[in-house]
């Protein structure tokens, strides 16, 4: 009597656990990339309200003349530096947001701009940073 195995390989592929897989993986990484912590800066971009302000910022361009040199200008008169802070106190008193611009050359040092940054932290306006045009 002839003894018959019954072990047949069987050539069926199960792809329901590769589709559960496929799901927790969705999930876990669904639920990580929302507890991301963006390190961005915290920047303040301007808002656009389609009207023209009541009266246009204060603006203060610096020119560069040597590496120890820097002429300031506020509005299109020359000023000095310490004098800056009160003609921009003086002018932007009654304004309910006071702004004002900043117009470096671009081979000023870093410092000395920073400077007239460090005057608008101080009384608490806002600065909008520019570049003269070529």
């Amino acid at each position: 009597m002839a003894i018959k195995r019954n072990t047949k390989v069987t050539t069926e592929f199960s792809s329901s656990s590769m589709s559960d897989l496929v799901f927790l993986l969705l999930i876990f990484f669904l639920i990580t990339s929302t507890l991301i912590n963006n390190n961005a800066l915290d920047l303040l971009l301007p808002k656009s309200t389609n009207q023209v302000p009541q009266k246009p910022p204060a603006d203060v361009s610096m020119k560069y003349i040597d590496a120890e040199t820097v002429e300031y200008f506020f509005g299109s008169k020359p000023v000095l530096l310490e004098e800056l802070e009160p003609l921009l106190q003086d002018d932007l008193k009654d304004n309910p947001e006071p702004t004002f611009t900043i117009s470096p050359d671009e081979r000023i040092a870093v410092g000395k701009v920073v400077y007239v940054m460090n005057i608008a932290k101080r009384n608490g306006y806002k600065v909008l940073l520019s570049t003269i045009p070529e």
